[in-house]
């Protein structure tokens, strides 16, 4: 199958600020030389593909994977992936990242590090049970037993992926 790099898995509700958080690590991580990949789940149905187009046309006659190739970069669309856990999609397409990045994905198996803001005035998405390594908050007494980080302290928390990874 190829290598298969670490995942770690962020986690939080929505307006957490998972985004910005995912987006300082990935600045910082690659300043340090880590290759970073990213899978990021989206609840919402996106139209991955436009019905009419030839790569819609292709999946509807039966391919099984179809490949969009720009100047700017290469699209995958893969509608009959089984396999939407973030560590078997890392496994499988993202081989030549050191370490990826999921967000999302609080239901999935695997490594997670939740982001939880008091404002949010909602409880932790995740229990130590479902993979919780780590917390960034500003809440001292949420999950005491687990490391605990700022929301600005991005070197304290690549420190502890790149321990961890």
């Amino acid at each position: 199958m190829g290598h298969s790099p670490s995942v770690i898995t962020f986690v939080g509700h929505s307006g957490s600020g998972k985004t910005t958080l995912v987006e300082k690590l990935i600045r910082e991580l690659c300043k340090r030389g880590v290759k970073v990949a990213t899978i990021k789940h989206a609840h919402h149905d996106v139209q991955l593909d436009t019905p009419g187009k030839d790569s819609w046309r292709y999946s509807q006659a039966g391919a099984a994977m179809s490949m969009l190739v720009t100047e700017g970069g290469v699209q995958l669309i893969d509608s009959r992936v089984e396999a939407r856990e973030p560590a078997q999609l890392a496994q499988r397409f993202l081989g030549e990242a050191d370490l990826v990045l999921a967000e999302g994905f609080s239901h999935a198996p695997g490594v997670k590090i939740e982001v939880l803001r008091r404002e949010c005035g909602r409880p932790a998405r995740c229990a130590i049970e479902d993979g919780l390594i780590a917390i960034v908050t500003d809440m001292d007494e949420v999950y005491p037993q687990l490391p605990h980080f700022k929301l600005d302290d991005v070197s304290g928390i690549v420190d502890f992926i790149l321990q961890r990874a």
